[in-house]
């Protein structure tokens, strides 16, 4: 009997997926375990197996199809024997017209194709005609400033010279006029390619620069909707600490050393170390709000803030308390690894008890994170930076980090986060006290 192949859900939090792309092509003999296709979840691409044998008779949801429904029909299957007229004799409608409401099927009309891109411009820029304006439409016209626009005589030399639109161009002269720099600056944005209509981008009502769209990708649509509801329901108090990596800069220098390449630990695998090692101190911040119950985790699963492409993603270095400096930096190279590369699985950024988020390499000082629910915390770690103290009288250098705690106050009080923090700053200014820093396992 021929098998309807259904949409996954390959998280817990998924409703819908894009089908990204197609690995097998109809009348192409499909075994377990081959690579049928790719799908964006929420959170990344994901490649999905067949879990059957046959033959892929007919493929309904074409690849580049969005927002496609979990469990929605997308292709079926045929075992050995069977041919494609089955399909006729199967019951599909009410899947694709589920589907219909949201996502093209491969048979649906598609939509007229976005204005190509100008070769030789900037990468991404889609050329579109400018918007018609009454009584004076866009007709070809790729120079001349229509009845209102002004501009200087090199502006205009300069426009016609390059087959430029200058309509399209930003005055920032006298009373909006348009000045030779404002047209080179069109012409540096555009790549300086054959500009008939290149500068025709699109423009809000506000009197902003033309732009370029960019779409939201699922993944950033789920950092906007869950961060815009840990702004607006969780109730954020934040706690700062200074902490002194001398001693800590001093041992990974001499780790390094003796490494000889075998491996290179960084100042924020000490961070996640001192975390799990201070929730472990202090079982109290390690917890997560629910209206029934606070539950009180065992282990310090960290949750690592990686920048990528698509947005942040969180992969989780779980039960960090128990391993090595060595393991986890390890372990957190693996991780941000694949989460740029979008190859991440479920259970390597579900979950996790607790969140580090750090910018100090980019300089950044101090800022304040945004809880990531359900975790009741995270902390922020900024750039460490030489300071000017007075150590026993006498005035002392010292590189300085400012690290702020984001507490969900539902969950964890003040003095918790404050005794939190007095932990980590130890493990921080004595790191030594974090045993076997150096085992590799």
């Amino acid at each position: 009997m021929a098998i309807k192949i259904l949409m996954p859900a390959l998280s817990p939090t998924m409703t819908e997926g894009n089908l990204v792309k197609w690995h097998k092509k109809e009348g192409d003999k499909v075994g377990a375990g081959d690579l049928l296709a790719e799908i964006e979840t929420d959170k990344a691409t994901m490649e999905v197996e067949a879990i059957d044998e046959g033959v892929l008779g007919k493929v309904l949801i074409a690849e580049g199809t969005e927002n496609v429904k979990v469990n929605a029909i997308i292709a079926v299957l045929l075992e050995d024997g069977e041919d494609a007229s089955v399909i006729d004799k199967m019951d599909l409608s009410e899947p694709k017209e589920k589907i219909a409401e949201e996502s093209p099927s491969a048979d649906a009309p598609k939509k007229e194709a976005a204005p190509a891109q100008q070769s030789g411009g900037t990468t991404g820029v889609q050329i579109q005609a400018p918007p018609m304006s009454e009584g004076n439409e866009y007709e070809g016209r790729v120079s001349g400033p229509k009845e209102g626009v002004f501009a200087t005589p090199l502006a205009k030399a300069l426009a016609e010279e390059n087959d430029l639109l200058i309509d399209a161009v930003i005055g920032t002269g006298p009373n909006g006029r348009i000045t030779k720099e404002d047209v080179e600056m069109a012409l540096q944005t555009t790549g300086g390619a054959n500009l008939k209509a290149a500068l025709a981008l699109p423009r809000d009502d506000y009197g902003m620069p033309p732009y370029v769209p960019e779409k939201n990708s699922n993944v950033r649509k789920v950092i906007a909707k869950r961060l815009t509801e840990s702004k607006l329901m969780i109730p954020h108090f934040y706690l700062t600490v200074e902490c002194e990596l001398d001693g800590l800069l001093a041992l990974r220098k001499s780790m390094n050393d003796k490494a000889e390449g075998a491996y290179k630990v960084s100042v924020n695998d000490f961070v996640i170390k001192a975390s799990a090692k201070a929730l472990k101190d202090v079982p109290a911040a390690n917890v997560a709000w629910t209206e029934g119950e606070i539950r009180q985790y065992v282990t310090s699963d960290i949750s690592v803030a990686v920048a990528t492409d698509g947005g942040l993603i969180t992969p989780i270095l779980k039960s960090a308390e128990a391993k090595s400096l060595v393991t986890l930096s390890k372990e957190m190279k693996e991780l941000a690894g694949k989460a740029r590369a979008g190859t991440l699985k479920p259970h390597e950024f579900q979950g996790g008890t607790f969140s580090i988020s750090n910018l100090g390499m980019f300089g950044i000082k101090n800022f304040q994170a945004i809880v990531n629910p359900p975790q009741g915390a995270i902390l922020a770690v900024g750039a460490g930076e030489e300071k000017l103290v007075m150590k026993n009288g006498n005035p002392a250098t010292v590189t300085v980090m400012s690290v702020t705690l984001s507490v969900d106050h539902r969950c964890i009080d003040g003095a918790v986060g404050a005794q939190f923090l007095a932990a980590f700053k130890n493990y921080i200014e004595n790191p030594t006290s974090m045993y076997d820093l150096a085992r590799t396992a």
